[in-house]
C-alpha cells in the first residue's frame, strides 16, 4: 500500500499495490493496522456507505458537526469522480483550504479524509460508484452543508456542464455563515 499527505495535514491518499494477470485483477482495499499506522492514531469505522450517481451530479460539501464528525475513507469502485475536502478545523493553519482528487476505478486511489472537513465529489464519467467508511454514525440534526461554488472557497470542479445537485445542497451555506455558526 502507498499513501502520500496531501498539503492539507492529515488528509492522505492511499494506493493499493494491484496485482494483475489474464484472470482479471486483486488488490487489498483495506487493513486496519497499515490504516493506523499511517493515520497516526486508533480509527474505528462504524459505518459503510454507497451511493451510485450520474455524470455531472455533484454531492455536497458535507460535514457533521460535534458530537457527530465523521472522518471517512472514500473510494470510487466505478466510473471517475474528482472528490473534494475542505478544511474546517477552526485552529488548523490549513482552515478554509481545500484539495482534490480523482478517484477512479482504474486508479484503485482512495482519500482519507479526518473529522473535521468537509467532503464532496462530481462525477466526471457516464455514472460512479461512491463507497466510503465514516468513523461516526450519520445524523441528520447534526449535518451541515457548504456551498459548493462558494466563492471565497474557490474549488475548481473542473465541471464543464452544469452540476446536477439535491434540492438539499441547492441551499448550502458559505464558509463565512459557517464561521458564523462556529462564533
Amino acid at each position: 500500500m502507498k499513501f502520500t499527505p496531501t498539503e492539507l495535514q492529515d488528509v492522505i491518499i492511499f494506493e493499493p499495490k494491484v496485482f494483475e494477470d489474464q484472470r482479471g485483477f486483486f488488490y487489498e482495499s483495506f487493513n486496519h493496522k497499515i490504516f493506523e499506522e499511517v493515520v497516526g492514531r486508533e480509527v474505528n469505522f462504524v459505518q459503510d456507505n454507497h451511493s451510485n450517481s450520474k455524470k455531472n451530479v455533484l454531492r455536497g460539501l458535507h460535514l457533521q458537526s460535534k458530537p457527530y464528525e465523521q472522518g471517512k475513507l472514500v473510494r470510487c469502485s466505478k466510473g471517475e469522480i474528482y472528490d473534494v475536502a475542505v478544511d474546517l478545523r477552526l485552529e488548523s493553519s490549513t482552515f478554509g483550504k481545500w484539495i482534490g482528487e480523482n478517484l477512479s476505478a482504474e486508479n484503485k486511489k482512495q482519500l482519507w479524509i479526518p473529522e473535521g472537513f468537509a467532503h464532496g465529489f462530481y462525477v466526471l464519467s457516464e455514472s460512479a460508484e461512491v463507497q466510503y467508511k465514516t468513523t461516526n454514525y450519520y445524523s441528520p440534526k447534526h449535518e451541515i452543508g457548504l456551498h459548493w461554488n462558494d466563492v471565497e472557497l474557490g474549488i475548481d470542479w473542473f465541471a464543464k456542464n452544469e452540476v446536477i445537485l439535491s434540492p438539499k445542497d441547492e441551499v448550502n451555506i458559505t464558509l463565512r455563515q459557517f464561521m458564523n455558526l462556529r462564533k
